[in-house]
């Protein structure tokens, strides 16, 4: 089976990390975003990736060629020249995905965090008889988002309302589709939209069929999404695995590398991840964070609701959080503050930032 996973460009959002990395290559929990997904549609039988990028493919491939290798999985590029929206792609990647074995193709919106549940999902699709299955999820507030209307029964999906000022239902889409190759020739080459142009036409021969994701679901494509997708993705862990930290330093759902070396009074939680070759002083406080990879967080400094960027230093007694994001090789002064800061890689802080702002 094959996968076209929808990469996208420079992920702004994401901004200081993306300056440093593809987003698709930024760690999430630990490990690259993307190797979520990449390792989720193995599990499900595929045997061959496509990404479809526009930005850095080159660095894209040498960091994804040993996954390839350990997983067993082809992984190749199809590279825009301009953007082409969500459908687009599909047309670019066309030979790359057509093999004539017959079999659906998954598309995943590569900013999505799941438990990403695709071997059900292909069940339910050849159950339907579908020719292209969508996933939706369940939300609290509709009016934010384009609402997927379906047949509670059948799961068949009946139109799309974007942004309902009235209740129609509380269905969104989450970015994962299962689709038949015929859907393949409904695409022109050209900036299309998959959601807008193709599906409501599918929509209208009864074949696009909707299954209600089980579980948490997360776009984390920004910071403050990224770190509530890490809260609910832990909180999945906690239930499926015991690969979460235990001990008295311990609070709430923690995730660290066996490689991190941890001081002694520490209080670490919740909703903490930790990565490979960090080093926490005595006396640190880390809550609601990710802290990655290199990181060296000195003695009483105290880090919450913030992302600390590759090889970064807190320096001592120094407090950072309200959404701080350091991006890599960012150097926090001793008895520094910051409040909000955004602060771009290979810098030194040496005075508090009182106020979220952009430091250049």
């Amino acid at each position: 089976m094959k996968a076209l996973i929808l990469v996208g460009g420079f992920g702004t959002r994401l901004r200081p990390l993306t300056l440093s990395l593809p987003k698709p290559l930024v760690d999430f929990a630990n490990k690259p975003m993307i190797l979520h997904q990449i390792e989720a549609l193995k599990e499900a039988g595929v045997d061959d990736v496509i990404l479809a990028v526009n930005y850095q493919p080159e660095s894209m491939m040498k960091f994804l060629s040993e996954f390839e290798a350990k997983l067993g999985i082809r992984i190749q590029c199809s590279r825009e020249i301009e953007p082409l929206g969500t459908a687009g792609p599909l047309a670019l990647a066309k030979d790359k995905l057509i093999d004539g074995s017959g079999q659906p193709i998954f598309v995943l919106n590569s900013d999505v965090i799941c438990e990403f549940p695709l071997r059900e999902m292909l069940e339910f699709h050849k159950s339907c008889c579908a020719e292209a299955s969508v996933m939706v999820t369940r939300v609290d507030e509709p009016s934010k988002y384009g609402v997927v209307v379906l047949d509670e029964e059948t799961g068949r999906v009946e139109r799309f309302v974007e942004k309902p000022q009235m209740f129609v239902g509380n269905k969104i889409n989450a970015g994962i589709y299962l689709l038949n190759p015929s859907v393949l020739d409904r695409i022109e080459l050209k900036p299309t939209s998959i959601e807008k142009d193709i599906f409501p036409r599918i929509v209208e021969e009864n074949q696009l069929y909707a299954m209600v994701l089980p579980g948490f679901w997360m776009d984390i494509g920004q910071p403050r999404d990224y770190l509530s997708g890490l809260h609910l993705y832990l909180d999945y862990l906690r239930t499926k695995s015991d690969m979460l930290a235990s001990g008295s330093q311990f609070q709430g759902n923690v995730l660290i590398d066996e490689s991190v070396q941890i001081g002694e009074g520490c209080l670490i939680g919740p909703d903490v991840s930790i990565g490979p070759g960090c080093i926490i002083e005595a006396g640190v406080r880390l809550s609601n964070c990710a802290i990655m990879r290199g990181v060296r967080i000195k003695k009483h400094a105290c880090v919450s609701w913030s992302i600390v960027g590759w090889h970064s230093t807190v320096g001592q007694w120094a407090r950072v959080e309200n959404m701080t994001i350091l991006g890599e090789d960012v150097h926090i002064g001793d008895e520094i503050y910051s409040n909000g800061g955004v602060v771009l890689p290979h810098k030194e802080i040496k005075s508090n930032i009182l106020k979220p702002e952009i430091v250049m």
